[in-house]
């Protein structure tokens, strides 16, 4: 795989591995901040999505600067690339447009609205899951827990039947991988968008306590969302609401139970599950790149980008650097907690950042208030694997009940 398109200066012995991307991050750290080249893979993209010319930027300080500035480090990039597949949403807009459509949306995610969803909605999900596999003593954490509870929530929070679980998830799945099936990304933003369409004129007609009633009706300033607006933003929310959680959590068990010493800390201590979800989200950061457009001549952290280059932000390397952490590459729950940069950070920050971080900890809770005595079995060879996303594909775990 070659991971220096465009780029010509690389460490000698240095190639980005899927599995471990890290030692790669940091020997671009020791070089620059910022360099000359991408951090993607584009094997396996068409040419028309592919941009032409690419920096990255590696260190802490780069990756927040570039966040925290819209107009040089644009997010109009979005549009020519997975906007394609979900429309005009809040990822690919700057500006006064950017804040007005925030706005709006952000009426869905309202702190009394988070409160209610986490005993109504997100622990009793969590506990039912548990209950289909805890008379086993044996279950793959991934495909039965972690992949799922985050995939029932925000149908719920949408006010979608259960029985259309199978359609979305595969939809959201399709929309994800755009790369690498653009015919299948478009059939299933289009079957989205007819299904959201659907539901957002019942929504219209016969008001609801959900996400899309809130959307449908929300009104800041006598402005109101449109149709197009809605279905888009879903279509963003569906994969997104999916992808953070389901790979957040499936990464903090998995170091939990190679760094057994801390798990014992945690099932000993539940008030320790908040730190450690923020240490899971540092050192294993679950999407670990962004990407702006750079719309004119600058210079990030000494290094001069002409306008018109697309610039990765790399939020996984921006997470180790040893500027900003000490010891950065061990996982350490017990550390001093300095801010980490995985919801990214300025106008752009996770929308839904407060609902994952809420949805990781209770599946933590919900698993430890029932079960202990966990042990990670080889089958499967779990690690933690991808690039720019990045969860272990199985966890297949014995352990026993709590009486």
């Amino acid at each position: 795989m070659d991971t220096s398109a465009g780029d010509h200066s690389a460490p000698a012995g240095s190639t980005l591995n899927p599995r471990d991307p890290y030692p790669f991050f940091a020997a671009r750290r020791r070089e620059a901040g910022v360099f000359h080249g991408t951090v993607m893979d584009y094997s396996e993209t068409p040419e028309s999505l592919r941009p032409t010319d690419s920096y990255a930027a590696v260190s802490y300080s780069a990756v927040n600067t570039a966040l925290r500035d819209s107009q040089v480090f644009s997010s109009k990039f979005y549009d020519s690339t997975i906007g394609i597949f979900m429309g005009p949403t809040i990822l690919a807009m700057d500006g006064t447009m950017h804040r007005a459509h925030r706005n709006l949306v952000a009426t869905a995610f309202k702190p009394q609205s988070l409160r209610r969803w986490e005993p109504e909605i997100v622990r009793p999900i969590c506990d039912a899951l548990i209950d289909e596999f805890a008379v086993r003593g044996s279950a793959d954490l991934i495909r039965e827990f972690t992949f799922e509870f985050p995939t029932r929530v925000i149908a719920r929070l949408l006010g979608l039947p259960e029985r259309d679980l199978p359609f979305f998830r595969k939809a959201a799945v399709a929309i994800i991988n755009y790369a690498n099936k653009v015919p299948r990304a478009l059939q299933a933003s289009e079957e989205l968008k007819e299904y959201f369409l659907g539901h957002i004129e019942q929504r219209r007609s016969d008001p609801a306590d959900d996400i899309i009633g809130d959307l449908a009706t929300a009104e800041i300033d006598g402005e109101k969302l449109t149709d197009r607006a809605i279905y888009s933003f879903l279509r963003l929310l569906l994969p997104a609401g999916l992808e953070t959680t389901y790979r957040s959590s499936g990464n903090l068990l998995y170091l939990l139970l190679t760094h057994p010493d801390q798990f014992d800390r945690i099932q000993q201590r539940h008030d320790l599950i908040p730190q450690a979800v923020e240490e899971g989200l540092r050192y294993e950061t679950p999407l670990t790149m962004v990407q702006r457009a750079v719309t004119e001549d600058t210079e990030l952290d000494g290094v001069a980008i002409p306008g018109g280059a697309v610039l990765d932000l790399c939020l996984g390397s921006a997470n180790r650097d040893e500027a900003r952490w000490e010891r950065p590459e061990e996982f350490d729950i017990f550390r001093t907690h300095t801010p980490h940069i995985s919801f990214t950070a300025g106008a752009h920050t996770c929308l839904g950042l407060h609902l994952a971080r809420m949805e990781t900890r209770v599946a933590m809770e919900c698993l430890l208030n029932r079960l202990t005595g966990f042990t990670l079995l080889p089958e499967g060879d779990p690690h933690i694997f991808g690039q720019p996303f990045r969860s272990p594909n199985t966890l297949r775990v014995t352990f026993d009940v709590i009486a």
